[in-house]
């Protein structure tokens, strides 16, 4: 049996074109949620899941509609595998059912994998660039030695701290972090 599963990120996208192109294929049964593709865990997906049985064919429209995590997505296909549930992408063209597509899926797999990696590997050269050159991670700071000051001769003229704050274009939480109550007298 054909078992579908179709997936999108929001509540107001459209599964039909998935649902179409499933049904279309000979899907008796489709399951599907509206959630992001970070997670394995899904209503929908573990619904699907629990319904394969052996000689069963996983179809999914396009692999990434499976998941967004590389690991997570070879690791559900060789759960059904061990099942010996098959897998098929309609879009991507692998059909765990025959030889090349088993190889076709390992070899998609590993390259994505790879890509992952190497950004990572990147990102962290980059941020370890810029940490050499003196630059911090994060939002710039609202709050400069300048204006910390000036928001203390203001709180100690006898200004309200809502009044410092706008005046700084601070939020009062803000105002608070870097001049606190037991520091302005």
């Amino acid at each position: 049996m054909l078992v579908g599963y179709a997936r999108v990120s929001k509540y107001d996208q459209n599964l039909e074109l998935q649902i179409n192109a499933l049904t279309k294929v000979g899907c008796e049964k489709i399951f599907s949620d509206k959630t992001s593709g970070s997670r394995m865990e899904r209503q929908g997906l573990n619904d699907a899941f629990s319904h394969l049985r052996e000689q069963d064919v996983f179809v999914v429209w396009k692999l990434d509609r499976l998941g967004r995590n590389v690991r997570g997505i070879i690791d559900f296909i060789c759960e059904i595998e061990k099942r010996g549930v098959h897998f098929k992408s309609l879009t991507d063209n692998i059909d765990t059912t025959t030889a090349a597509g088993r190889f076709f899926f390992h070899v998609m797999t590993s390259l994505a994998q790879m890509e992952r990696e190497l950004i990572i590997e990147r990102t962290r050269a980059g941020l370890e660039a810029a940490r050499k050159r003196g630059r911090i991670g994060g939002r710039k700071r609202l709050m400069t030695p300048s204006k910390v000051e000036s928001a203390k001769k203001l709180l100690k003229s006898g200004l309200p701290p809502r009044e410092v704050a706008k005046n700084l274009g601070v939020s009062i939480p803000t105002l608070y972090r870097w001049c606190p109550a037991n520091n302005r007298l």
